[in-house]
């Protein structure tokens, strides 16, 4: 019986143990805490801090298995994967590290011994490449490491490799150096008889594939591109689980293997095909199987679909996904959350985030797929709209396959397959400059100009002091200018700090740097964290920046944004009271201005409910419960005292403890000494943000206290329209009802006025050129003389209608067409659209019926005019 997965996984993890590695669990796929990334791409992500020696190595070797994702960006693999056996969006990286401890001649020998004497892999087999050195960067080769794998393997399966796949950099600046890949020639005997795999390798042959990269991180990319070397030497490894298994299991493809085998035959079962009978239903399952798996570990990391940035990836995944489904596999009603129990059974023991939010996943994947269903549909229906009014030409536009690419997540595969069944082809080149208009645009938008740090002082580590005082002497350790959007700040470090960085969702703190010997003051725009590094954003350089600055935190806003904080903590522990223990926290905002709280509960929550969670938490800060906080606590130990981990958060092996009465939160973010300096809190909204998600916003302290004060403003006000009625809502219910009795005596009256209008309309039509003209000015509602027209036009098929209305502020043109008309080709949202110019406006509607608003109501009779002169001439 072949290896499984899971022992392959617990073999590595196991063989770097005894190489005294600690291993560590996997950092969460979505990424929380670093504005350059949205999601773990790599399995050194999380130890970034390190590298750049932001933070020193807590620990010299490590190993783990790491959940990554690539879509988009440098690593674009999504639109590759199903359609070959090895790319994948989620996928588990295997890795090993050394910080500052080993180099290439462990990394190398253990590389070998743990695939050769432990994985057993044929000798025969494998491959390496090394760096061949580089003219552009003054490197030369790798001879170190080439010396090294001539003590293991032939020099005829040592190759050289450019700089593009043997030299390896983080960025476009950072920690980088050469690596060496190991790759595995999969193919059979009479195969590898025929091609030397060295041939093969780095070609895209299939069977001929990389599985472990080993990177030596030995040099600095500066901004200018030049190279500086590192202090310390580290490695770090990356193998790629899936690819392992394949080569361990004997298999051709990644999808053979029991990683994808069980996720596959559920789809097959549910769908009723068989995996490996049909080409194109077999890369719909490919791509459904591996893209159930990104969904499911982002949403259990906290990362729901949405319009915006991660979300918006996780969306465009899991409908690539229900696309494939619904084109290949005949599913016309949602079926991808069906899978998620086999995924949960499959992976949960090593990923029990997974086993805690399945009910949440099923959810979310369900409610994400009945609404892109729908959406769906809706892009049918205009695809079929847009090929029925051709009737001279049998194209479809760039612009509408982009529009229904853009608007509904058309690929255009599917645009081109619909419209191909219908005898209609695709302008592919323009739809091609519509995407890259829209890609310049993106990347126009995230255009960010960074220069390279310049260091005024070595600082190992900084010194945060935020927790114990809101001012502080301190010293610039580094600067750099950042240029974004057409404006230049200044991003400083100093050695200590009291300042606060934007994270766990509190917005970063504002402040001033001063430098009272020299008379100057920087104002702190924000303060933001970057791999560790906090960073605050000041508006200009300081003149003197050797000099001793005091760091001083805007005390105000800091207060009020601690008061909403600690106020999120009282709201979750209030809410899993009142709803139950199902609540988890799933996202916070925090700022001075008021609170957001994002939370797991299925339905809405009842005005009852939020009445007594609000008074639940306002008990809590009349009680005045002192803040109870421990830090650099064990996690084990936080936990045993009841403090609430969150999904989707990367914590150490210490961690900060923030405890009032009952309620035990892990955080790191700022919180008042006792609830009662809270004062008061307001629930001002609830609602959904996603499938299982709800949402409420609140505010506390003044903010609260203006709130109520609004409401009882109003309030009075309302009072005095009613003559101070001592019953207020009888007579705002007395006062509703005559309007509505009145509201009909009008529509009544409209209808009399519109039917008479109808008749006088009737007799009074001019024939122009063959065509029945009315032309008309009313005072009636828009949608009364909208009404009129298509009356009109029903009963005369010969028909144009030419109508204004001043009733409101702004005037309104309505034109309609009879049948005869629109048959010789006249448009009625083409005419309204150029005679609504003469009153200012604009417009649109059907080719039958039209309507615009317009700007000027002097020059309706213009519009009118014109319609009719448009028409008469065509």
């Amino acid at each position: 019986m072949p290896i499984s997965a899971s022992e392959i996984r617990n073999m590595f993890l196991n063989f770097f143990k005894d190489k005294q590695h600690t291993i560590v669990p996997s950092a969460p796929m979505v990424v929380k805490n670093d504005p350059t990334l949205l999601f773990t791409n790599a399995g050194m992500n999380q130890f970034k801090d390190w590298f750049l020696g932001n933070t020193p190595a807590a620990r010299a070797r490590v190993a783990d298995s790491q959940k990554c994702l690539r879509v988009s960006g440098k690593h674009n693999d999504l639109e590759e994967v199903g359609h070959d056996t090895y790319h994948h969006t989620m996928f588990e990286m295997l890795g090993n590290w050394s910080f500052g401890d080993y180099f290439k001649k462990e990394a190398i020998g253990w590389a070998w011994e743990l695939l050769t004497e432990v994985y057993k892999i044929d000798k025969e087999r494998l491959y390496v490449t090394v760096f061949e050195g580089s003219r552009d960067d003054a490197l030369e080769a790798d001879s170190e490491a080439m010396a090294y794998w001539k003590t293991h393997l032939p020099e005829t399966r040592i190759l050289l490799g450019a700089r593009k796949d043997n030299f390896w950099e983080m960025g476009a600046t950072g920690p980088c150096g050469p690596c060496s890949e190991i790759h595995i020639d999969l193919r059979n005997v009479e195969e590898r008889k025929k091609t030397d795999g060295a041939t093969l390798v780095n070609t895209g042959h299939p069977q001929v594939v990389e599985i472990w990269n080993l990177v030596f991180i030995q040099f600095n990319r500066k901004a200018d591109g030049s190279l500086e070397l590192l202090p310390k030497k580290h490695v770090d490894t990356g193998m790629g689980f899936e690819r392992l298994c394949m080569a361990l299991q004997g298999k051709q493809s990644n999808y053979d293997t029991d990683v994808f085998q069980p996720l596959l035959s559920k789809i097959a079962a549910l769908c009723g095909q068989q995996y490996g009978e049909n080409g194109k239903s077999d890369v719909a399952m490919r791509v459904v199987a591996d893209h159930v798996r990104a969904v499911c570990f982002s949403i259990a990391d906290g990362q729901l679909p949405s319009n915006v940035k991660a979300g918006y990836v996780i969306r465009r995944i899991l409908r690539r996904a229900v696309r494939y489904g619904y084109t290949f596999l005949n599913f016309n009603e949602p079926f991808i959350y069906r899978i998620v129990p086999t995924l949960v059974t499959q992976m949960g023991d090593a990923f029990p985030e997974l086993k805690a939010q399945q009910a949440l996943i099923e959810k979310v994947i369900f409610e994400e797929e009945s609404t892109f269903l729908r959406t769906l549909e809706k892009g049918i229906q205009l695809l079929d709209s847009i090929m029925h009014k051709r009737t001279n030409t049998k194209e479809i536009s760039g612009t509408e396959a982009f529009q229904l690419y853009d608007t509904f997540g058309f690929p255009i595969d599917l645009t081109e397959l619909i419209a191909h069944e219908k005898g209609f082809s695709v302008n592919l080149n323009d739809f091609e400059k519509e995407l890259e208009a829209q890609k310049n645009r993106s990347r126009k938008a995230a255009a960010k100009e960074e220069s390279d740090w310049v260091e005024i002082r070595p600082v190992t580590e900084v010194i945060f002091t935020g927790y114990d005082t809101t001012t502080d002497e301190a010293h610039i350790a580094r600067y750099r200018k950042v240029k974004e959007k057409n404006k230049e700040w200044i991003h400083v470090v100093l050695d200590r700090t009291p300042f606060y960085a934007e994270s766990g969702g509190q917005t970063g703190d504002e402040g001033t740097l001063s430098d009272p010997d020299n008379q100057e003051i920087v104002n702190v725009i924000n303060t933001i964290k970057e791999n560790n590094l906090i960073i605050h954003i000041v508006d200009k350089l300081p003149e003197h920046l050797q000099a001793t600055f005091t760091a001083c935190v805007n005390v105000e806003k800091r207060m009020a944004t601690a008061c909403n904080h600690t106020a999120t903590h009282l709201m979750h522990y209030a809410l899993r009271k009142v709803l139950g223990t199902h609540v988890e926290q799933k996202g916070s905002l925090v700022n001075a201005a008021y609170l957001r709280f994002d939370f797991s509960h299925f339905q809405k929550v009842s005005e009852d409910e939020l009445v007594q969670v609000e008074r639940l938490v306002n008990i809590l800060i009349r009680q005045n419960i002192p803040l109870c906080e421990m830090r650099h606590i064990p996690v084990a130990e936080a936990q045993k005292m009841g403090a609430m981990a969150l999904f989707g958060e990367k914590y150490g092996n210490e961690v900060r403890v923030i405890r009032f009465g009952e309620s035990v939160e892990l955080c790191g973010g700022t919180h008042v000494t006792a609830t009662g300096n809270i004062g008061f809190f307001k629930i001002i909204s609830e609602s959904s943000t996603a499938a299982g998600i709800r949402r409420i916003e609140a505010v506390t302290a003044a903010n609260a206290e203006k709130t109520v004060n609004d409401y009882l403003l109003l309030l009075k006000m309302a009072q005095n329209l009613f003559s101070n009625s001592p019953n207020l809502l009888q007579a705002i219910k007395k006062t509703l009802d005559e309007n509505t009795a009145l509201a009909q005596q009008v529509e009544h009256f409209i209808r009399d006025k519109v039917m008479l209008l109808k008749e006088r309309l009737q007799n009074g039509m001019q024939d122009i050129n063959g065509i029945k003209v009315v032309r008309v000015q009313v005072n009636i509602p828009a949608d009364a003389l909208k009404a009129l027209a298509t009356q009109m036009r029903l009963e005369h098929r010969d028909i144009l209608f030419a109508g204004g209305t001043l009733h409101g502020e702004k005037p309104t043109l309505v034109i309609a067409l009879g049948d005869t008309l629109t048959a010789q080709g006249l448009n009625a949202s083409t005419l309204i659209k150029e005679a609504a110019k003469e009153m200012g406006g604009s417009g649109g509607g059907q080719a039958f019926i039209a309507t615009a608003g317009g700007k000027d109501p002097s020059k309706i009779d213009k519009a009118i005019d014109k319609a009719i002169e448009l028409t008469v001439k065509k």
